[in-house]
């Protein structure tokens, strides 16, 4: 499976323009110092998705030796090898919506999105991951539970074989509310 961060990275220039570097030096020059700033910042006057403005953000504060990336996926899975197979499933699942699907990694999670999170990605246990899931107005189930947070729903998923029809339907509806993402 090929690393959402480096497939990011790679398509930032052709979609904004400018190389990660250079959007880097851009934030360095503004002296700008908070994540949320930067973010603002970004998409505001240089109208960047979400997802663009949050990698630029993150590496322009991250230490030199702190994870980015693909290095932050693999940090959430060390000690818990055996759970890595449900996120690459479930990347490789919603990559196949559109080539509009951004997939953010963070410290403790992944965040899919499109216009905006559309799911949540966390290895929540050694056990055990949640997905976890936006969707308008659908009733909780057994399976599917009501969630607070980022997203409105869950999906506790322990083997990949999990991912199935039912997860795929609610995964597709929440790409399809998180509308599309805007270009550059």
């Amino acid at each position: 499976m090929s690393d959402p961060g480096a497939t990011m990275i790679a398509n930032l220039e052709a979609k904004t323009g400018r190389s990660l570097e250079q959007w880097v030096d851009l934030v360095h020059a503004t002296d700008l110092t908070k994540h949320g700033v930067i973010m603002t910042h970004l998409k505001a006057d240089h109208r960047l998705t979400h997802g663009y403005a949050n990698l630029i953000a993150l590496t322009a504060l991250r230490a030199p030796d702190e994870p980015v990336g693909e290095d932050l996926v693999q940090a959430q899975y060390t000690g818990k090898e055996h759970l890595r197979p449900i996120y690459d499933a479930i990347v490789a699942a919603v990559n196949a919506f559109g080539d509009d699907v951004e997939v953010g990694p963070k410290k403790t999670s992944v965040s899919l999105r499109r216009a905006k999170q559309f799911a949540l990605v966390t290895p929540a246990t050694r056990t055990r991951v949640d997905l976890g899931i936006n969707l308008k107005d659908k009733t909780p189930t057994d399976r599917l539970v009501a969630a607070g947070g980022m997203c409105s729903h869950k999906v506790a998923i322990t083997d990949p074989t999990e991912i199935d029809n039912q997860v795929m339907d609610w995964l597709r509806t929440a790409y399809d509310q998180a509308g599309a993402a805007p270009r550059g």
